[in-house]
């Protein structure tokens, strides 16, 4: 859900959208491929911005790569030129938790309009993360999810914004908030409660 460094990363644009998840097409290296569970952002033009969790990536082949593959051995070197020249970009999936609007005020409910094709989608930064994670209403739209793996996106988020929160004590204390949040929106469904909780350590 985080990124190290103190500006956002561009991942890529936005290929289509709706208002609950958009599709993000990049063009990148193995060792930067993006990360499950982590937040990004889509920009708009009047500065607002849609922010969602990946949940997906998905890498297609492409007509060159079958013939290449087909063609025979290969150097490492022609693979890794391959990589980051490929013809058909790599597809990220993100379900949409959240916003910023014209103002700058981040919430935790669907934004009145998804993000238009070819806008601009950026890995939020840790302080992002930690700005956006304050409030915990985004997990009530993570366990809800009919097309993403919801306790695993749960889980996984809820790592990386710990990660984001500065030191181990901090992290721990948000760990046991989110915990604590999670047993009131699972108190009827004890063994994916357990479940969720044991993938966040």
């Amino acid at each position: 859900m985080t990124e190290t460094t103190n500006n956002p990363r561009p991942l890529g644009r936005v290929l289509r959208a709706s208002t609950a998840s958009f599709t993000a097409g990049c063009r990148t290296l193995e060792e930067e491929m993006p990360i499950f569970g982590s937040l990004v952002q889509a920009e708009r033009s009047d500065g607002s911005a849609a922010y969602g969790l990946i949940y997906d990536v998905r890498v297609d082949d492409d007509p060159f790569v079958r013939q290449l593959i087909a063609a025979g051995d290969l150097s490492e070197e022609y693979v890794q030129d391959q990589r980051q020249r490929r013809q058909v970009p790599v597809e990220v999936n993100v379900l949409v938790v959240g916003g910023r609007d014209r103002a700058g005020q981040v919430y935790q409910h669907l934004p009145p309009q998804p993000p238009a094709t070819l806008s601009w989608v950026t890995i939020c930064t840790a302080q992002q993360v930690r700005q956006f994670g304050q409030r915990l209403d985004w997990l009530a739209a993570v366990l809800g999810a009919a097309d993403a793996p919801a306790d695993e996106l749960a889980a996984a988020a809820l790592r990386q914004a710990a990660a984001a929160q500065g030191d181990p004590s901090a992290a721990r204390r948000y760990l046991e908030q989110a915990g604590r949040e999670l047993a009131r929106l699972l108190s009827r469904e004890p063994a994916r409660l357990n479940g969720i909780l044991q993938r966040m350590r």
